[in-house]
């Protein structure tokens, strides 16, 4: 089930997955299972991704829409504890005013062949109207996701 109460300084999500929290972790650090979950109904093309899954090193993305036009994303792993928590900054555009963008916690809890999974962005560098789109895609994306790991 899905547990969503959005503020104006975040999105806080709960799924319970039906995967072992190790599959799930893989789907979150592994380049060609992100590019299939993370952009929704937008293609992601696998060669456009690049994760350096440890503290400090970066990722990037790039959707590409319908229309050919492109929506980068990227940050900055901040803590990676392989199979239980992954904390990242995420922005959807190139760092201009010095910030990281907001920041996003995953927390995984194994549930003995299901997973928790804890979703929380946060930083307050959206207005409430970005946040409830941003939540709507995360949302989209996590239901790819579901897919992905009921294919495993």
């Amino acid at each position: 089930m899905t547990q969503n109460p959005q503020t104006a300084h975040g999105i806080d999500v709960t799924r319970v997955l039906d995967a072992r929290r190790e599959l799930v972790f893989r789907a979150w650090t592994t380049p060609e299972h992100f590019a299939y979950w993370f952009g929704g109904e937008l293609s992601v093309p696998v060669d456009r991704v690049d994760m350096d899954v440890r503290p400090g090193g970066g990722w990037s993305l790039v959707m590409v829409t319908p229309g050919g036009d492109e929506l980068p994303f990227s940050g900055v792993y901040r803590e990676v504890a392989a199979p239980e928590r992954l904390e990242f900054t995420v922005r959807d555009l190139p760092p201009s005013d010095g910030t990281e963008g907001d920041v996003v916690h995953v927390t995984l809890t194994d549930l003995g062949g299901r997973t928790e999974m804890v979703f929380r962005q946060s930083g307050g560098h959206l207005t409430a109207e970005q946040y409830q789109q941003a939540e709507a895609g995360w949302q989209g994306f996590f239901d790819r996701l579901t897919e992905l790991l009921a294919q495993a």
